[in-house]
């Protein structure tokens, strides 16, 4: 008898890649007293990507942002978020999904204690029990915060509240982490503790700052947002880099440091 034979049906081909974190389009923006934000704004991010958002001050980074989960809707363009569309009819995922960490942690922290805090959000969700409990020891940990769970967050230096603050977006398991100056503030040990935790989460970041060594160390790629549209994406080390371009959109660098000099093997992609 002759073998059987099965004619191909298309079923065994790779599965469709994962759409990107991020995808915004021609997203224009004008605020109510006729301030235009916005001018077409393009950018996309891929799952995992570590973005830094570098721009001087009313360059529209903050409007971005507020874009990103709803709290401002476009006036033209779109943004999609893991394929979903920022709207009505997603709103409530899409702010599971896109997690913003304020730069005041205290705009953040409200409850009694680190736990409370920590666990509101998924319990707003209808969490419930040993689930919860282990949903906030798990983001707890992720930011090494998990032995100050009973203490009143306002107890805690400002470093930890940034960390406690950073943990009550993880328990909500996110697509995007979004961090506005996360390094403000803080001491140079909490800095570099932050940056040690930021490395290790599985989670697309995109980072607002205007600390452009933080940019160089977290994140391998930046955006430069300029007068409502993006100047530039590439590299970081080449944007900080180029001269001409930091001076045309008043970006400074401290005083003696040099980008160039800094190993791309120091910078985790």
């Amino acid at each position: 008898m002759d073998p059987v034979t099965t004619a191909p049906t298309g079923l065994d081909t790779a599965a469709a890649p994962a759409p990107p974190s991020l995808d915004v389009r021609g997203l224009a923006y004008a605020y109510p007293d006729g301030h235009q934000a916005l001018f077409g704004v393009d950018l996309t991010i891929a799952r995992g990507e570590r973005v830094a958002v570098l721009g001087p001050n009313g360059a529209g980074k903050t409007t971005l942002v507020l874009h990103l989960n709803g709290i401002l809707t476009a006036g033209a363009g779109s943004v999609t978020v893991a394929g979903l569309p920022v709207g009505k009819q997603h709103l409530a995922e899409i702010r599971r999904r896109v997690g913003i960490v304020f730069q005041d942690p205290d705009d953040q922290l409200f409850m009694p204690t680190v736990r409370e805090d920590v666990a509101f959000g998924p319990a707003a969700a209808g969490l419930r029990g040993e689930a919860l409990e282990a949903r906030v020891v798990t983001a707890l940990t992720q930011v090494g915060m998990e032995q100050y769970a009973d203490r009143p967050p306002h107890h805690l230096s400002f470093g930890q509240r940034r960390r406690v603050a950073v943990a009550t977006v993880l328990a909500m398991e996110p697509e995007i982490l979004v961090l506005d100056e996360p390094s403000s503030n803080l001491d140079p040990a909490s800095r570099r503790e932050l940056a040690d935790i930021l490395r290790t989460l599985d989670v697309t970041v995109l980072m607002v700052t205007h600390d452009l060594p933080y940019a160089l160390e977290l994140c391998p790629r930046a955006v430069i947002l300029s007068d409502g549209v993006i100047a530039a994406d590439g590299p970081t080390q080449r944007l900080l880099g180029d001269a001409e371009l930091m001076g045309a959109h008043r970006l400074e660098l401290p005083f003696g440091f040099d980008p160039r000099s800094v190993s791309l093997g120091d910078v985790a992609p």
